[in-house]
């Protein structure tokens, strides 16, 4: 396989392709690395992806596995989700071209199929028999399905006030659903220290991480394909932990340094919610820290508040000229609306996130009227119900003429007052 290495993201140090994501020297984090030669005939390696599974595994070249092509090995068929043109959305923005990358359209509904697929597949390799994962919803959800899918056992830890779709979204599987009183970084504490004495538990954001992560890059990849082989100017990204925000800019670069597509990493937006906004306040002050918060915010999928990759994030904000903005539960709610009322596409809280920051920066007059804009969308909205719940009238009337006449009557004096 291409990737050749473990390597530390901070000093350097190289380790063999095993379960590890700390660095024994410095304890920084581990990332795969690869070792990808110049194409020298790009069209007949684009011919060859196009002709691939419609699935993650047509990238299967620039993922950190053994052997052929997995089509059979990974359970559910995560990734090729729509890439949507939203003209609309553009028009009451005011802005030139915009495109929504929905993720939504993936096995249970989230990004989070991308990086449990290539995870799971990685840990099946390495001899694991059961999957496991501290989680903020939508990756208890996958890890939930894809360990029933393959016949593994899983374990899946949330904070105990989780948003109840997601629960019922993951204990249909069958899973052993651990509830636990505090928020995902105490939930995440935990699975790390039951990771060091349970050899067979592939814990896939903890000891599988450099692997899980990599999935993120499909993303990239699929963004630029379905471009036909272009790189977008800019890509708005809802920030948790920070690994989808920096690995979406990783395989840009990766396809930029083989040759398949030409040009720059797009200028990278990162997005956060007031309520958990350790890498967007650390952006407005000028650090290269995230100083942990506790979260409390209605974007439960984004409430990591000791982010991970957040200094790595910080650089790549700056690095592509980008930025990484907050914004309040209220603006959630009305991002949400805008991209259900303008593309038809219902979006979970994180999306709402997206949304909301893409209309702030356009606001601002920080995009151009050229510039071609992609927005991340990482889960579908009827996972987070409540969150719009009394958002929206509906008119209820008699079976009759005159009463469906008068109701809309009433309606349309309302809205003159």
């Amino acid at each position: 396989m291409a990737a050749k290495q473990l390597k530390c993201r901070e000093c350097g140090t190289e380790y063999a392709l095993e379960a590890r994501y700390v660095c024994s020297k410095c304890f920084g984090p581990l990332e795969v690395g690869y070792d990808h030669p110049k194409i020298t005939d790009v069209g007949e390696v684009r011919r060859r992806i196009q002709g691939g599974p419609q699935n993650i595994w047509r990238y299967h070249d620039f993922l950190p596995l053994e052997g052929p092509q997995p089509r059979t090995r990974t359970g559910l068929p995560a990734g090729c989700t729509p890439l949507i043109r939203a003209d609309r959305l553009a028009e009451r923005l005011g802005l030139g071209e915009v495109w929504v990358k929905n993720d939504a359209h993936n096995p249970t509904h989230s990004f989070k199929d991308r990086v449990v697929s290539v995870a799971a597949t990685r840990a099946r390799e390495l001899g694991f028999d059961t999957l496991a994962c501290a989680s903020t919803g939508n990756l208890a959800n996958s890890v939930a399905a894809h360990g029933a899918a393959l016949g593994m056992d899983s374990y899946v830890l949330i904070p105990a006030d989780l948003e109840e779709q997601k629960q019922l979204a993951t204990a249909i599987y069958g899973t052993n659903l651990v509830k636990v009183r505090g928020n995902y970084d105490d939930v995440n504490r935990l699975c790390t220290e039951l990771s060091g004495d349970r050899e067979n538990w592939a814990f896939v954001n903890i000891n599988m991480r450099p692997y899980y992560s990599e999935g993120s890059k499909t993303v990239a990849f699929e963004i630029a394909e379905q471009l036909g082989w272009e790189l977008p100017d800019r890509c708005v990204v809802p920030i948790a932990s920070g690994s989808l925000y920096t690995k979406i800019a990783k395989g840009f670069q990766e396809f930029i340094d083989v040759g398949l597509i030409d040009g720059e990493v797009p200028t990278m937006n990162g997005a956060q919610a007031t309520g958990c906004s350790p890498v967007a306040t650390a952006f407005r002050d000028g650090k290269d820290f995230c100083r942990p918060v506790k979260p409390s915010t209605i974007a439960k999928s984004l409430a990591i508040g000791n982010p991970a990759d957040g200094p790595y994030a910080l650089d790549l904000a700056r690095a592509t000229g980008g930025a990484i903005d907050m914004v309040s539960d209220d603006e959630i709610r009305a991002g949400i609306r805008l991209l259900a009322e303008t593309t038809g596409i219902f979006t979970e809280t994180a999306g709402g996130v997206t949304t909301a920051v893409l209309a702030k920066l356009a606001e601002s007059g920080e995009i151009g009227s050229d510039e071609r804009v992609v927005v991340v969308i990482t889960g579908e909205g009827l996972k987070t119900l409540d969150a719009v719940r009394d958002s929206f009238t509906a008119h209820e009337v008699d079976p009759t003429i005159d009463s469906f006449e008068a109701a809309f009557a009433e309606s349309a004096e309302s809205a003159r007052i």
